[in-house]
């Protein structure tokens, strides 16, 4: 098997537990379940794979790498207000390759049974609000402020995704222009939503839509 088959056929598996952790939880990536999913040989994941858990631990790696890294980078993205750097972490929320939700759901899912997840999960938590929080402080906020401001973004995402709320991306982005006022104290400009808009290629609402 050479190199290329070889991390191809890896991959394979690992998507196939992902599929499965998102869809029925952890409990249900087992090595003979992937191996139906895959329609590979029971083998053929040991030849990857020391065990299960070298698989839950790229799981969680995926998760940590995707979700918490992407929220860091957009937190940190330049901006010259505010209001402009909550969009940018805003683009996590409407842009799964930034940020996927129903993975965040799943590895929270999976923490409410598994110490070491739990961990992982608290710690990515810490860092994601310690990074917002960096973001506001950037912007003149106190410490104090842009903690509980931090807080409130990460606590409201995480609201919505284990609610499982849907909404049609107008929906959300009538939205937008409150609740970056919400957040931040600031109500964006119509030049920062237009620009939000285009950056995830949304559907254009009128700009009497976009403050209701």
């Amino acid at each position: 098997m050479t190199q290329s088959n070889a991390d191809t056929s890896a991959e394979l598996w690992l998507n196939a537990a992902y599929d499965l952790l998102i869809s029925s939880g952890i409990d249900a990536v087992k090595v003979m379940t992937l191996a139906k999913h895959t329609d590979l040989t029971r083998t053929g994941f040991y030849w990857h794979f020391k065990d299960l858990n070298a698989v839950h631990e790229c799981l969680i790696d995926r998760w940590e790498e995707t979700n918490t890294g992407n929220l860091i980078a957009r937190s940190n993205a330049p901006a010259q207000t505010i209001a402009e750097a909550m969009l940018n972490v805003f683009d996590c929320w409407y842009d799964a390759t930034l940020f996927d939700a129903p993975l965040d759901l799943a590895i929270r899912n999976w923490a409410r049974t598994d110490t070491k997840v739990k961990a992982r999960l608290d710690a990515a938590d810490s860092i994601r609000i310690n990074s917002l929080a960096k973001m506001f402080i950037r912007f003149g906020y106190e410490p104090a402020d842009a903690e509980v401001r931090s807080l409130t973004v990460i606590y409201t995402q995480i609201g919505y995704i284990s609610m499982h709320v849907t909404e049609t991306p107008q929906t959300r982005l009538s939205r937008a222009a409150n609740y970056v006022a919400l957040f931040t104290g600031v109500h964006p400009t119509d030049r920062d939503i237009t620009v939000f808009q285009q950056r995830n290629r949304l559907e254009f609402l009128p700009n009497d839509q976009l403050h209701e």
